[in-house]
């Protein structure tokens, strides 16, 4: 018995990632804003509370990643060591970005007065600049590829996932422009870490919203002669 990406089990994975795609990019969206609301050092109970709302966030990517692994397996085995990279790039960004919220509760829950942690808590310059970006680059790559040679989604999926991580690592270097948070480009500045960060959101976004509306059918069939192209 096969197993392609709408056969046995194939509909329920791609509702649950489809809908952990879009949960994911809603509550990150609400969570961006929380970061500009006050001027100088934020209260402990915004950073707190931004910070748990996204441990929520990196758990709903989690899923997503998991279930585009899965269903491009399932839509083209030859694809599967692609949407192995990128798995494992998201797996590291999740990991370094638990990492990088840990050090920021931490400032602000030892601090006997507001601090702003993205500031203070100077180890989480890169992880959530240079390490994030290039980590998003590799997995957008990775997955929009994988996503159209497997003819799990059309070409869009790709094209645009190109784009995203072309902008993404041109913010690699952004290391070397400083601390600034009121810069847009710098090693914490607010487009290397908010603006450019969340870019990817809404490509995860129609990325769910894509597998939720074509549920049905697998519309889109890889390169000639890939295991996907055969069994059409």
């Amino acid at each position: 018995m096969s197993y392609t990406a709408t056969g046995p089990g194939g509909l329920p994975l791609r509702r649950f990632t489809g809908i952990a795609g879009v949960a994911f990019t809603v509550l990150q969206v609400i969570e961006v804003p929380l970061y500009f609301v006050h001027d100088g050092a934020p209260p402990d109970s915004n950073v707190l509370t931004r910070i748990l709302l996204s441990l929520v966030v990196l758990v709903l990517f989690l899923g997503f990643v998991t279930g585009v692994r899965e269903l491009i397996r399932r839509a083209d085995p030859a694809c599967g060591w692609v949407a192995d990279i990128a798995h494992g790039a998201a797996l590291a960004y999740i990991a370094v970005t638990f990492v990088a919220h840990s050090l920021q509760a931490g400032e602000v829950i030892a601090a006997d007065e507001p601090v702003d942690p993205t500031i203070t808590a100077e180890g989480t310059y890169l992880l959530y600049g240079s390490i994030g970006r290039i980590l998003t680059a590799v997995f957008l790559v990775a997955a929009g590829y994988a996503a159209v040679r497997s003819g799990l989604l059309s070409r869009w999926a790709a094209r645009s996932a190109y784009v995203i991580a072309l902008i993404n690592l041109a913010f690699v270097p952004s290391l070397y422009f400083g601390n600034d948070t009121g810069r847009f480009v710098s090693a914490n500045g607010w487009g290397t870490t908010a603006t450019i960060a969340g870019l990817y959101a809404y490509w995860v976004l129609a990325f769910g919203i894509a597998l939720l509306r074509h549920h049905n059918t697998r519309r889109y069939a890889g390169r000639p002669g890939s295991t996907s192209e055969n069994r059409r």
